[in-house]
């Protein structure tokens, strides 16, 4: 207290030392990352820095890395093919610089001037061609739970997390419907999704695993092994070219428009808060297309039910 009364370092008053970059990234993350970013964002940001910055200079000085090495260390992952993944590492990597720079640990940052080595990231626009959208959906079938995630995915249109999610008390098959909560959807807003009949067969021929999640591996969590079962389907479907989960839900609002669909009904069905519903027109527009999701997703079910027919 008297330290920071006389506009000095606490952490020094106590002997915080950084000499070696793994004291340097503990206490980063310890009094900068855990207190200030959310879960998701903390995880991933211990995760890039154990595994590229320690791994990558374990028993060094902080003060001897150079901007050499972090160039290396860049370069070395976009040659792995995971440009976008230099991209989050040079971020972090340079938050943690700046922070000791902040600190008075080292006097520069080894990361200024050095450009993100994919540069600016275009937004995806990958849509699934019908034929592509055809491969998949037939080789989910041989993923047993995690292929019936798959087709639930590209009949709803909805989030992976979400579907991965999925709770039997938020399901009503009676009237075909899935009811998520706010506190599972990304935007905290509560969320209506009408099942069409080809979702209600799928959700049905689930083998009941866990008497709260709809799709589980343990019985006591939900599905989360994706990364293996991703591998399992990217494996199976060859040489595609690359493309990912979210993906089938731009081609299922892609192919919803291609069927005639307005925007704002897509929309809704995606549960999106921007777009035609942004600024006052979200405030004043509170109808919530219940009969044009349904109409929308149903027809868009047939539509997909046609496209995969042997």
């Amino acid at each position: 207290m008297r330290a920071a009364s006389e506009g000095r370092d606490p952490a020094a008053a106590v002997g915080f030392s950084a000499d070696s970059i793994e004291s340097a990234v503990e206490e980063f993350l310890e009094r900068h990352v855990r207190r200030n970013y959310r879960p998701k964002p903390m995880r991933e940001a211990e995760r890039l820095l154990r595994l590229h910055v320690v791994g990558n200079w374990s028993g060094r000085r902080v003060s001897d890395i150079s901007r050499a090495d972090v160039r290396r260390m860049l370069e070395r992952i976009v040659e792995r093919g995971a440009p976008i993944a230099a991209n989050r590492v040079h971020s972090v990597t340079g938050t943690l610089f700046n922070w000791l720079v902040g600190q008075e640990i080292i006097a520069a940052s080894p990361c200024a001037g050095l450009k993100a080595p994919a540069g600016n990231e275009n937004p995806r626009d990958r849509v699934l061609s019908d034929h592509e959208l055809r491969q998949v959906w037939q080789t989910a079938g041989e993923l047993g739970p995690y292929g019936a995630m798959v087709r639930l995915l590209i009949l709803t249109g909805q989030r992976r997390g979400e579907v991965a999610g999925m709770e039997w008390g938020e399901l009503d098959l009676e009237d075909r419907l899935w009811m998520l909560p706010r506190e599972r959807v990304k935007n905290k807003r509560r969320h209506e999704v009408p099942l069409s009949p080809q979702a209600v067969a799928i959700i049905q021929s689930l083998p009941r695993i866990s008497d709260k999640y709809a799709f589980s591996s343990n019985g006591t969590a939900p599905a989360n092994n994706f990364s293996y079962n991703w591998a399992r389907l990217r494996g199976l479907l060859g040489d595609m070219p690359p493309w990912v989960i979210h993906d089938l839900r731009r081609t299922a609002a892609s192919g919803m428009a291609r069927l005639g669909i307005g925007l704002a009904v897509i929309e809704k069905v995606l549960n999106h808060v921007g777009g035609s519903f942004a600024g006052i027109v979200g405030v004043y527009q509170r109808h919530e297309f219940a009969d044009e999701k349904r109409a929308a997703l149903e027809k868009w079910a047939d539509h997909v039910e046609q496209l995969v027919q042997p």
